[in-house]
């Protein structure tokens, strides 16, 4: 399986070089470590949770450049680990809700470009995108609770833009306007902001975020692995003197929200940028 996995790797021009790789990354700005665990033939089980012995992971198909980009991704508050394998066919849920919002858009789908060359001595990566390569939109779950008093109110954090919505009701009416000032891909960063929406938006006050797959409908081995690898990413970051979160803090410590700001459209988004360029902490979620 794997002489075939590799002569299949060769044939569709996959860089199968290492060293090769990490050059093209960091040529992207894409951080990468030379640590000796990561780069070790013969992994020890110091440190490390144990899998069950059926837990099947492919270690030999090239995953970097096998997902096609996305011009955004957003993550619902539901406080659960798993769902319905489609999670936008949950009725009554604003993943559903968002799903048809995104139907009844008119924006048309445009195909990816190819990344631009970060430097003319390596070729662009396969992998590495632009969030304007693209006008797909993914809606997913998180594990995290809602911020608002109200429960049927959900939190929503948008990629990209590195930004939480809050307040967003659970229904057809929040779905859209939701869509509508922070999500449709001809939205930009700052724009739901401009428009003085209902919602209450911040920065994320994290330099670090992880995502882990939890969906064990979909899944069975993210399941197993998420809580795992939660736990590992946890004490690896405490370990480095990062502090580390596994819920989203409070309004409190998140200072005011976005909407409050006064000023021209044009110092709005200068303040956007600012508070995006402050978040140096050595803080994180997972």
């Amino acid at each position: 399986m794997f002489t075939l996995r590799r002569l299949q790797a060769m044939v569709l021009g996959h860089e199968l070089d290492p060293d090769n790789i990490r050059a093209q990354l960091e040529a992207s700005n894409v951080p990468v470590t030379t640590a000796d665990c990561r780069n070790c033939s013969d992994p020890c089980e110091e440190g490390h949770e144990s899998y069950p012995g059926r837990f099947d992971v492919d270690r030999e198909t090239q995953m970097l450049g096998s997902i096609k980009p996305y011009r955004r991704q957003v993550i619902i508050s539901t406080g659960k680990s798993d769902w319905d394998r489609e999670v936008t066919d949950t009725k009554g849920s604003l993943a559903a809700y968002l799903l048809s919002a995104q139907n009844r858009s008119s924006f048309p789908i445009a195909e990816p470009t190819p990344p631009t060359t970060p430097a003319q001595t390596v070729r662009p990566v396969a992998g590495v995108f632009s969030s304007s390569d693209s006008t797909k939109i993914s809606i997913l779950n998180g594990s995290h609770n809602t911020m608002s008093e109200d429960l049927d109110q959900e939190t929503v954090l948008v990629f990209p833009d590195y930004t939480l919505v809050a307040d967003v009701p659970r229904t057809r009416e929040g779905a859209q306007g939701l869509w509508e000032t922070a999500v449709d891909p001809s939205v930009q960063r700052g724009d739901a902001v401009l428009e003085k929406t209902p919602f209450k938006t911040w920065v994320l006050p994290y330099s670090c975020v992880i995502l882990l797959c939890s969906h064990k409908r979909r899944d069975g081995r993210c399941g197993i692995s998420a809580p795992k690898l939660e736990q590992a990413f946890v004490h690896s970051l405490q370990e480095n003197g990062w502090a580390a979160d596994t819920h989203l803090e409070c309004h409190c410590l998140m200072g005011r929200p976005l909407e409050e700001f006064q000023g021209t459209p044009e110092e709005t988004k200068q303040h956007i940028e600012k508070e995006l360029r402050e978040v140096t902490s050595t803080r994180g979620i997972v």
